[in-house]
C-alpha cells in the first residue's frame, strides 16, 4: 500500500497490525497525520497544540527496538487532551491562566501509553477547565463541528471528537465528568466511553479520592474503544481509587459474541426533557437489540434527586480544586467557571451531607435494577448539535433550564451511579446531524458495556461512516 493518506481511514487496530507486521513505522503514521492536519484541521480546530517533533523523537527510539518490544500499540500516535499534563509540551487546560503553561513531567496516564507504545503528537482542544459542555475557550477558539461547521462538536472532549471524525487522530483520549466524552461522541457521530472509576489511572487532585470524574479512550469504532481501554488500564499507587487491569482484555470482549437478554430503554430517564426526534431515533436503535434476541422494555432506575446532587457535588469539586484561581485569577476565568466555584464555596455541610445520601441512594437503586437488566440504553445527548455561537442550551422542547448544566442531566444522572457507559453512533436528524445512544452496564461491568455496544453496532451498521472531511454548514 502508498503512505500517507491511505493510512487515514483505516481503523486503529488495522494501523497498529502494520506496525507490528513491519509494512509501516510509525513515523509513517505521524507522516500521514501531519499531512491530514495540514488539510482538514483549520476548518475545525481540533488540535490546537502539535508535538510532531516530539513524536518523531519517541517513533525513532521506538524503531530501534525489536517490534515485539514496542508494546501493544507499537508507536501508535495518541492524541491527550488539553485539560492532561504532557511534559514539555503546551497544556493550557483551556485557560488564559495557562497559555503559556509547559508542564514538566507527564500525567500518569500519558506515561503509561507511552510505556505501551503510543506517540504523543498533539492536544486537542478542550473548553475553560473542561466546563461547558461546549469546546470554546479564549486560547485557542471554538471547535467546530465536522458534520456542519456550523454546529458545536459539544465538550469537554469536543477536539478529540472532532480530530477522530476528520481523521486526524485514530485514538485520542478523553474525560468526563457530566457527560464530557459522551456529549462530544454523539454529536461527531464517533464512539466514547466513560468508565468505570479507578479503570484508568490518572494524576489526583483535590479530593484526593475522585469518583465522579474519569479519564477515557475515544475512538471510530467500538473494537479500536475497547482495544484503547486496554491501553489505558491499570492501577497506580499514586492515584488512591485506580485498579488493577483485568485479566481479560476488553478487546477480547467485544470479539466474544455476548448478547444481552433484557435491555432497558429510557428516552429520559424520567428526569429530562429531550427532543423528540432525538429520543426517536435512540428508541429505534435500542429497540433493535431485538434483532439478537434480546427483549426490550420502557425502563430505569429511580433518578430522584439527580439534580440536586450533581450540582452540589459539582460545585464542591469546582470549589476544592479552583478557589486560588478564583482568588488570583477572577478576571480571566469564564462566567460558568466562576459561578460553578461561588457555588461550592456556599455550600453548608447540611448541603454535603444530602448529597451524599442522595448519591448513596441512587446507587444502591441502580445496582438493584441491573439485577433485572443486563444494559440501560437512553440518549448520549438530548439534543441535536446546536449553533457553535450558543455558549450551552437554554431549553429543550418546552422546558426552561435553572443553569448551564443541566442540559447534561442524562449523562450526569449515569455518571452519578458510578455506571460504564459507552456513546456509540446510533442515527441521524433530518439535517444530516448525528445522534448517539448511550449503552449502560452495571457498575463495574466496563467488559459488558462494550461487548453489548458492539453487538449493537453490528446490528446498526454505522461503523466505518468516519472519517469525513469537514462540511461547511449556514
Amino acid at each position: 500500500m502508498s503512505i500517507d493518506q491511505d493510512l487515514i481511514p483505516l481503523s486503529a487496530i488495522q494501523v497498529v497490525d502494520l506496525l507490528k507486521a513491519g509494512d509501516i513505522t510509525p513515523l509513517d503514521c505521524l507522516d500521514a497525520l501531519e499531512q491530514r492536519i495540514a488539510a482538514v484541521d483549520g476548518a475545525v480546530n481540533a488540535l490546537p497544540t502539535l508535538a510532531l517533533e516530539r513524536a518523531r523523537e519517541q517513533a525513532r527510539d521506538l524503531m530501534g527496538q525489536p517490534v515485539a518490544d514496542r508494546g501493544m500499540l507499537a508507536g501508535l500516535p495518541v492524541a491527550i487532551k488539553d485539560l492532561t499534563d504532557v511534559a514539555g509540551v503546551r497544556t493550557t487546560y483551556g485557560s488564559p491562566i495557562f497559555a503559556t503553561h509547559v508542564p514538566e513531567t507527564s500525567d500518569i496516564l500519558v506515561e503509561r501509553l507511552e510505556t505501551n507504545g503510543a506517540t504523543i503528537y498533539a492536544k486537542s482542544n478542550t473548553p475553560e477547565f473542561g466546563a461547558g459542555a461546549n469546546t470554546f475557550n479564549e486560547v485557542f477558539g471554538a471547535t467546530l463541528n465536522p458534520w456542519n461547521t456550523s454546529r458545536s462538536a459539544a465538550g469537554s472532549s469536543g477536539g478529540a471528537a472532532a480530530a477522530l471524525a476528520t481523521g486526524t487522530a485514530w485514538l485520542a483520549h478523553g474525560s468526563d465528568l457530566g457527560g464530557s466524552l459522551r456529549n462530544p461522541a454523539s454529536f461527531c457521530g464517533i464512539v466514547g466511553m466513560r468508565p468505570s472509576p479507578g479503570v484508568v489511572a490518572s494524576n489526583p487532585g483535590v479530593p484526593i479520592d475522585r469518583l465522579l470524574s474519569v479519564q477515557g479512550p475515544m475512538a471510530r469504532n467500538v473494537e479500536d474503544c475497547a482495544f484503547f481501554l486496554d491501553a489505558l488500564a491499570g492501577d497506580d499507587a499514586r492515584d488512591p481509587v485506580s485498579r488493577p487491569a483485568p485479566q481479560s482484555t476488553y478487546l477480547s470482549a467485544v470479539r466474544s459474541g455476548w448478547r444481552p437478554r433484557r435491555v432497558a430503554f429510557s428516552a429520559d430517564l424520567g428526569i429530562t426533557p429531550v427532543d423528540p426526534e432525538v429520543a426517536d431515533i435512540c428508541r429505534a436503535a435500542a429497540y433493535r437489540f431485538g434483532e439478537i434476541g434480546a427483549v426490550v422494555e420502557e425502563a430505569h432506575p429511580d433518578f430522584t434527586d439527580a439534580h440536586d446532587c450533581f450540582n452540589v457535588l459539582r460545585a464542591k469539586g469546582f470549589s476544592l480544586s479552583k478557589k486560588d484561581l478564583l482568588e488570583r485569577h477572577r478576571d480571566l476565568m469564564k462566567p460558568e467557571v466562576v459561578w460553578n466555584i461561588e457555588k461550592g464555596l456556599a455550600l453548608t455541610m447540611a448541603d454535603l451531607h444530602r448529597a451524599e445520601t442522595q448519591r448513596a441512594a441512587i446507587y444502591a437503586r441502580t445496582l438493584a435494577f441491573f439485577d433485572q437488566f443486563d444494559l440501560l440504553c437512553c440518549p448520549a445527548t438530548i439534543v441535536p448539535p446546536f449553533p457553535v455561537g450558543i455558549r450551552y442550551p437554554t431549553n429543550c422542547n418546552g422546558v426552561v433550564f435553572d443553569n448551564y448544566v443541566h442540559w447534561l442531566a442524562i449523562a450526569y444522572a449515569i455518571t452519578l451511579t458510578g455506571c460504564p457507559s459507552i456513546s456509540i453512533p446510533c442515527g441521524f436528524t433530518r439535517d444530516g446531524l448525528p445522534v448517539g445512544l448511550q449503552v449502560v452496564a452495571r457498575q463495574r461491568g466496563d467488559a459488558t458495556a462494550l461487548a453489548g455496544a458492539k453487538a449493537l453496532e453490528d446490528v446498526l451498521g454505522l461503523r466505518g461512516m468516519t472519517p469525513i472531511l469537514p462540511r461547511a454548514g449556514m
